[in-house]
């Protein structure tokens, strides 16, 4: 038999495609129900198959964005070309086999799980031989369950394989070609912790500054643990968020560069983070910080939830959120770190936040009104409402510097600082800052998120020198 006609049999999950199917059908019904949650262990009691059968019923998957493994891929079609019969063998539903086969149209022929079989492991092998015959059949995977198949086959094409499974499929059959990936290294890991985004958590010491409380190492150190505590739950947010929002992250722009979203990261080490981080956070705050801190995270947890399942498809309500997220991480500090809630100081963030917060939407539908498209996916968001969310945003910003200068004027300024008359020129200043941000904004120079991009901006630094330099000549 000739090379050219014996077949090519290829896995799906993990081997062509750089994503697992049940994982990303199980995370896509999660988010559009997630009370079916409790029933994924009444299903599994059935047998996988059951479970994939009860999932692929209640989801549909867009397996176009789905993230290949494009040197296998490459290399199939060469193979197609050449006239070899290709095969996809999958333990995936057959609802999502097939909707790839057609989508790829390079398949033969499609194996897949279905009517009661999880087309896995030994049941796989036994389909390929009764179809193909012993040694009738070259076949690619990538995992300990392949060890099955390779058992049987002719030769073993192995891509990304896990611990020793290399040498196992070396001993069942010869190895014809290999494709592997670089793993993921410490930048793909902080990348999708966003470690980046805990700048954000900074603003935990916010209450330690308004009280000119930043010489007392007691308070320093209350502080360092809120934001270590809160920035572990982040991340634990920041991972589940882009588990549920795979597929509109591919659609992206920008997003589509996701560790997850690309495959460049296997979700189930996602899944292991997420609680791990989560269990560490509250860890943190339980033993360390007082109780009020502890209920102000479980608030914090709980409305990124809400974010991450439901409100951020909400037009305003989305934005209203975000700030109301920073305002709590202020709150967290207070509550760290002993300090009396300011009025002042919360009315500010909410305002200010809430303009941040709008200028990461109108940049997000600058860039989609650039590339021809009219709405945000999985957002209710329309390029038209341009004109309306820079008017929500810059009355929003006005208002936290009208804020400001009411502050400056109120009793309690009169009590910590000795000459408040610098303060007066903290308004003006903020309103250039909150000015050119919006203004950067509308010239599509926004590319980051924009308490980010204020970290790495030399005009915000310069900016935060000043007033920090004038909040210190008030003090004199």
């Amino acid at each position: 038999m000739k090379t050219e006609r014996i077949p090519l049999c290829v896995d799906l999950d993990g081997t062509l495609i750089r994503s697992d199917i049940l994982i990303e059908s199980f995370l896509l019904l999660i988010k559009q129900k997630p009370w079916f949650i409790f029933l994924i262990p009444l299903w599994l009691l059935r047998g996988r198959a059951a479970l994939k059968e009860e999932i692929a019923r209640r989801v549909n998957l867009d397996v176009q964005t789905l993230p290949c493994q494009v040197e296998l891929l490459e290399f199939v079609r060469r193979e197609h070309s050449n006239g070899r019969p290709i095969v996809l063998a999958t333990s995936s539903h057959h609802k999502f086999a097939n909707a790839i086969a057609q989508h790829l149209g390079i398949f033969t022929a499609v194996h897949s799980s279905g009517e009661g079989v999880n087309l896995s492991g030994a049941k796989k092998r036994d389909l390929l031989v009764h179809c193909y015959g012993e040694r009738g059949f070259d076949y690619a995977g990538n995992s300990r369950a392949d060890i099955h198949v390779w058992s049987k086959a002719r030769q073993a094409i192995v891509v990304n394989p896990g611990a020793g499974v290399f040498s196992c499929a070396a001993d069942q059959c010869p190895i014809s070609h290999t494709f592997q990936d670089r793993r993921p290294g410490i930048k793909t890991y902080a990348k999708a912790l966003r470690v980046h985004q805990w700048l954000k958590n900074i603003l935990i010491f916010i209450p330690m500054l308004g009280a000119h409380e930043l010489t007392n190492p007691h308070i320093w150190a209350e502080g360092f643990l809120a934001f270590v505590s809160l920035s572990l739950c982040a991340s634990s947010v920041y991972l589940l968020n882009d588990l549920l929002d795979l597929q509109a992250d591919r659609l992206h722009p920008q997003k589509r560069h996701r560790p997850f979203a690309s495959g460049n990261l296997s979700m189930i080490q996602g899944m292991i983070l997420i609680p791990l981080l989560l269990i560490s956070a509250f860890a943190v705050a339980a033993l360390w910080l007082p109780a009020t801190f502890l209920i102000v995270l479980i608030g914090y947890y709980l409305l990124t939830l809400s974010y991450s399942f439901w409100l951020k498809a909400v037009v305003l309500l989305d934005a209203l959120l975000l700030a109301g997220l920073y305002t709590i991480r202020i709150i967290g500090g207070m509550a760290a770190t002993h300090i009396q809630p300011s009025f002042w100081l919360l009315a500010f963030s909410i305002f200010l936040f809430f303009s941040l917060a709008l200028v990461k939407r109108y940049s997000e539908l600058l860039v989609l009104k650039q590339r021809g498209q009219l709405t945000t996916h999985g957002r209710g968001y329309h390029v038209e409402d341009l004109v309306m969310l820079m008017g929500f945003g810059v009355a929003s910003g006005f208002m936290a510097v009208l804020v400001s200068a009411l502050y400056i004027n109120s009793d309690k300024v009169r009590a910590l600082y000795q000459h408040p008359v610098f303060l007066w020129l903290v308004s003006p200043i903020l309103l250039y800052w909150t000015s050119r941000i919006w203004l950067i904004t509308h010239r599509g120079g926004m590319h980051d998120d924009p308490v980010v991009f204020a970290a790495k901006d030399k005009g915000s630094w310069v900016t935060a020198l000043i007033v920090g330099g004038l909040l210190w000549l008030a003090t004199l």
